[in-house]
């Protein structure tokens, strides 16, 4: 599918929705504080499970509701491992045996789950803007779990965790996004969080797949892998969706690996004090190869583990009510 609507500035005029709001929609109207905080309650949860030591049970009694329209591995099994670390509850939509097919509309869904008794929806969505309207037609919660090209707030929140920890903060840290930033909500959420935290942000690709907006952000762009990897402190991979793409924003898939690619080659040129990033899943030979994968510099599963614990502080701080 194509994602109109691209710049970073398209959602400008959307309500503010402050950290104490209902709804966790998006990273760009997270204050830096409450980044912090969410950033501080995963590393409590992760120290505590490398000291094998049970988390309270917060959401015992409390269902959560993974509403998802999109497939996905990582971000829901995520949540339903972080739901049930916290003694909760899930319950995991299927589409194509709900009564979506039927003719029912976003709205009707969200009303329905909420009329069962839940305490809160995890909402992925093919359309930009879904987890808007859905918490505005609900009481319960809505946590953004990916709309469109928009966002997809707890996975930049897990990047961040995991930057942090590798790196010990991210004011001045040089990080290098590469390749499909115009259908990349994972990029827009970890753009709105890194600038918020220091970081100085480049981002490098085809003209064609890097949206307007960006230089106005206070990020630098480039069209020349090259010429960014020996100074950037951490490259964050993204995945090249071609799902989203109605039409051809390069010439082939060669070239594009020729020229915006993480091979073995270019990898020996990069700090080996760099980390290598990326959302999954993994291509292997396009993004990256295979070897870069295997780099001890390579933190993709380290990514998927600490999504467990980032998930948990977001699942306390806006299902288990300690802040609301």
């Amino acid at each position: 599918m194509h994602c109109k609507g691209n710049s970073l500035y398209a959602n400008a005029s959307m309500e503010d929705r402050s950290f104490m709001g209902k709804d966790l929609l998006g990273i760009r109207h997270v204050k830096k504080e409450n980044i912090e905080k969410i950033l501080m309650k995963a590393g409590s949860y992760k120290q505590a499970d490398l000291e094998k030591k049970i988390p309270s049970p917060l959401l015992q009694g409390k269902t959560v509701v993974n509403l998802f329209f999109e497939p996905s591995t990582r971000t829901r099994m995520s949540f339903e491992k972080a739901a049930a670390n916290l003694g909760g509850t899930v319950m995991n939509f299927d589409r194509l045996t709900s009564s979506v097919q039927k003719g029912e509309t976003l709205v009707d869904t969200v009303k329905t789950i909420e009329s069962l008794g839940v305490e809160g929806i995890i909402l992925r969505h093919s359309l930009a803007g879904a987890p808007q309207v859905a918490g505005r037609a609900v009481k319960i919660p809505v946590i953004n779990g990916g709309d469109g090209c928009h966002e997809h707030p707890t996975q930049a929140l897990l990047d961040i965790f995991t930057i942090h920890e590798r790196k010990g903060g991210t004011a001045g840290l040089k990080v290098l996004f590469v390749g499909d930033v115009l259908h990349s909500r994972v990029a827009r959420s970890n753009l709105w969080g890194l600038l918020k935290l220091g970081a100085e942000v480049t981002v490098v690709g085809p003209l064609t797949l890097l949206p307007p907006g960006l230089k106005e952000m206070g990020v630098k762009v480039s069209t020349d892998l090259d010429s960014c990897l020996e100074e950037a402190e951490v490259i964050y991979m993204l995945r090249l969706q071609m799902e989203r793409q109605k039409r051809g924003y390069f010439p082939s898939i060669g070239e594009y690996k020729k020229y915006f690619g993480l091979t073995g080659e270019r990898v020996k040129r990069i700090s080996p004090f760099a980390v290598i990033m990326h959302p999954g899943p993994v291509v292997p030979g396009i993004e990256m190869d295979q070897s870069v994968m295997e780099d001890s510099r390579c933190l993709v599963q380290e990514q998927v583990k600490n999504g467990v614990f980032v998930r948990m502080a977001v699942l306390e701080l806006w299902i288990a009510g300690e802040v609301n």
